[in-house]
C-alpha cells in the first residue's frame, strides 16, 4: 500500500534531504578526483533497488538507457520538477558526473548479476494486459524494451518504482523538461491510465511478464 499524502510526501522530502547529504559527501575536493561509484548507497550493493528511497534496481538496466537518464539528470532535465520527489533526490547526486565518469559507471554496473525484481505490487493481470497494449508499441509485447524507440525494459524491474514513474508521468512532474523528449512521448502515452488502479493493474501485468523471465 502506497504511502498517501501529505504523509508520503513527507516522507520523500525526508529521503531528499538524506540524500543530498550523501551527495554533498561523496563530491571531490577541489583538485582531487571524484568518487563516481557511490550509486550503491541508495541502489543496493547487489543493485537490486531500495523501495525505502524509492531507488530503482541498475543491475540489468541497458546501458543505453542508464546513460542517457544520468545525462538527463546532470543536465537538470530529469529532476528539477518539484513534484518528482526521488528526481530532485537523485539530480545532486548526477550533477558533479563527468562523461569519464557515466562510463566507467555504465562499465561497473554491466558487470552486476541480473535478478528480476520481487513482485510487490497487485491487481488486476487480465485489464492490465489490455492497458499494456499500448505500452507494447514502444516497450515490446515482453516489456523487453527497444533501443531504437527510447523504451527501457520493464520486466524486471521493481514494481513499486514503476509505481511511482507512472504517477509522475500523469501528474507531469516526469517528462515535462522541453528538452525531455522521451519523457513526453511516455507523458501522451501514459494518458490511457485512468488513475491508481489502472496503475496498479497494468504494473501487476508487467508483474506477471517477470515472472515469465525465470520460468
Amino acid at each position: 500500500m502506497p504511502i498517501t499524502c501529505p504523509f508520503r510526501r513527507l516522507f520523500r522530502i525526508c529521503l531528499l534531504a538524506a540524500a543530498a547529504s550523501l551527495a554533498g559527501s561523496a563530491m571531490a575536493a577541489p583538485g582531487e578526483r571524484l568518487d563516481d561509484r557511490y550509486c550503491t548507497t541508495c541502489h543496493g550493493a547487489d543493485g537490486r533497488g531500495n523501495e525505502a528511497v524509492q531507488a530503482p534496481k541498475l543491475a540489468g538496466m541497458a546501458s543505453w538507457y542508464l546513460r542517457l537518464q544520468l545525462e538527463n539528470y546532470r543536465a537538470g532535465i530529469r529532476g528539477a520538477h518539484p513534484g518528482d520527489i526521488e528526481g530532485l533526490a537523485m539530480q545532486p547526486m548526477a550533477a558533479g558526473l563527468t562523461d569519464e565518469s557515466i562510463e566507467d559507471i555504465l562499465d561497473w554496473i554491466g558487470g552486476w548479476k541480473v535478478i528480476p525484481a520481487t513482485p510487490t505490487i497487485s491487481g488486476d493481470v487480465a485489464a492490465g494486459a489490455a492497458l499494456y497494449r499500448t505500452c507494447a508499441t514502444c516497450h515490446g509485447a515482453a516489456a523487453e524494451g527497444s533501443e531504437a524507440l527510447g523504451a527501457p525494459a520493464l520486466a524486471g524491474q521493481n514494481d513499486w518504482y514503476m509505481v511511482t514513474q507512472l504517477e509522475n508521468f500523469l501528474a507531469g512532474a516526469r517528462g515535462a523538461h522541453p528538452e525531455d523528449i522521451r519523457g513526453a512521448q511516455m507523458r501522451t502515452m501514459t494518458a490511457v491510465l485512468g488513475g491508481e488502479q489502472d496503475i496498479r493493474d497494468v504494473v501487476a501485468y508487467i508483474n506477471s511478464l517477470t515472472a515469465r523471465m525465470v520460468e
